[in-house]
């Protein structure tokens, strides 16, 4: 297991150290100039992550990937077959808060709070670290999705904190991660995890594109069998949801028309609001009516290790559109509770101008169930946003939709708020298709 920690040398200064003996002794100026390049911009975390990685890579060019002492080898069918056990990608990284207030600083939102879009760009660069320990040889590591982000309690910035994961289960090609952070100061070992998030990679050539296969995993204890078990039914409840995905053209399928029904009936709740907005419920409001959206030109100080741009960074730009989104909508400060279903449709590069589009796209103003893990949300008006993130082209006037997001938010002072409904049926598509995977996915 390979474990960070971060230390503070005298003045300003810091060191960031990890415990791994093998460094690559043949580091020369041109690859710490490239380090040096990779991580202009980016947090003390992430830096030392891809540094890291980055060694991982000129091992990996020089051994083909293969760890004796850390993988089994298996020859079938004139192949051979590599499989990790999950300690060998398992990685964790610390953050000292009550040591380091220069590093809590940066951490910290306007409130004396965690400042969360922070922590995602964390989870996205330890994530890729996980990948690229599991995998064999030297592919292209891709974000295929990030499944599930949430939390079960409000952290105490001032807490020292840990980050930690490993792959939990594999495909042919594609690979799901599990992380945790955990509050490392509770004395309490069973409450001190807080949030746990999923991401699925995918392994390409570097040539071609094309998937290519990845070392097997091989569960060693009940608790790394139990997520094997569970990333299987993950997998196989993915594919049937694209059964529920409305194509033109295509002839609709029983859970195409499930939807459609639900979206049928929200519409016509949306009837006053559209055809006599005087006369309607004042507690409803018509889902674009809530939209907000900004702009960027991505910048080469948010590119990762592929010159394409971080994904911790898109992910934290759409949280933090979604929690504006959130507060204007509600009037009150939301407490953010999971980031569900990111989607990674195509790079970002850069100099690309991204455009983040935000809305509500459905509330229970009473409050509603998202699973026993989310603690402090029963009875809190939930309010749930969608972020698109498209990349655009003005001399070209052409468009494409580059990632999605949904966020959940609580707001914790407020006893209800507006009801959204849909103005278009393409509209109430989406709120229905969104209502029923979170349905679904409560129960996980």
């Amino acid at each position: 297991m390979e474990h960070i920690t971060e230390q503070v040398d005298g003045g300003n200064s810091r060191a960031l150290t990890t415990s791994s003996d093998d460094k690559d002794p043949n580091n020369n100026s041109d690859n710490v100039k490239k380090k040096l390049v990779w991580t202009v911009g980016k947090n003390p975390i992430v830096e030392q992550l891809w540094s890291m990685r980055h060694e991982e890579k000129e091992r990996a060019k020089k051994t083909g990937g293969l760890d004796g002492a850390s993988c089994d080898l298996t020859k079938s069918g004139g192949k051979i077959h590599i499989h990790r056990a999950p300690s060998h990608s398992e990685t964790s990284i610390d953050y000292p808060f009550s040591t380091d207030e220069l590093l809590m600083e940066g951490y910290k939102n306007p409130w004396g709070q965690m400042r969360f879009g922070r922590i995602l760009e964390d989870l996205d660069a330890l994530a890729g670290n996980i990948a690229f320990r599991h995998v064999a040889g030297n592919p292209l590591i891709v974000t295929a999705a990030v499944d599930r982000i949430r939390l079960r309690c409000r952290p105490t910035i001032g807490s020292d904190q840990r980050l930690s994961g490993k792959v939990t289960w594999v495909g042919r090609s594609s690979m799901e991660i599990r992380m945790k952070v955990e509050d490392t100061s509770n004395p309490n070992e069973d409450e001190r995890e807080w949030l746990e998030a999923y991401f699925t990679f995918v392994a390409r050539d570097p040539e071609t594109n094309k998937a290519v296969p990845i070392a097997g995993l091989q569960p060693q204890t009940q608790e790394e069998r139990a997520f094997f078990e569970l990333g299987a039914l993950k997998s196989a409840h993915k594919k049937k949801s694209r059964q529920k995905r409305f194509r033109i053209g295509e002839p609709l399928n029983e859970a195409m028309l499930a939807i459609d029904k639900e979206a049928s009936e929200l519409l016509k709740k949306s009837g006053a609001l559209l055809s006599m907005p005087s006369l309607a419920d004042p507690n409803t409001i018509l889902m674009n009516d809530t939209e907000m959206q900004n702009a960027h030109i991505a910048q080469p100080q948010v590119r990762n290790m592929s010159n394409r741009i971080f994904g911790g960074f898109l992910m934290r730009r759409a949280f933090e559109l979604a929690f504006s989104t959130a507060y204007m909508f509600g009037g009150d400060k939301p407490n953010f509770l999971e980031v569900d279903d990111i989607s990674f449709d195509s790079p970002v590069d850069v100099g690309d101008l991204l455009i983040f589009k935000s809305r509500v796209l459905y509330t229970m103003p009473s409050g509603g169930n998202i699973g026993k893990y989310v603690a402090d949300h029963q009875g809190m008006p939930l309010v749930i946003v969608e972020v698109d993130a498209w990349v655009v082209d003005p001399t070209k006037a052409s468009a494409k939709i580059s990632n999605h997001f949904y966020f959940t938010f609580a707001l914790p002072n407020k006893s209800t708020c507006r009801t959204v409904l849909p103005g278009t049926l393409e509209d109430a598509r989406r709120m229905a298709s969104r209502m029923s995977d979170d349905r679904e996915q409560a129960s996980w």
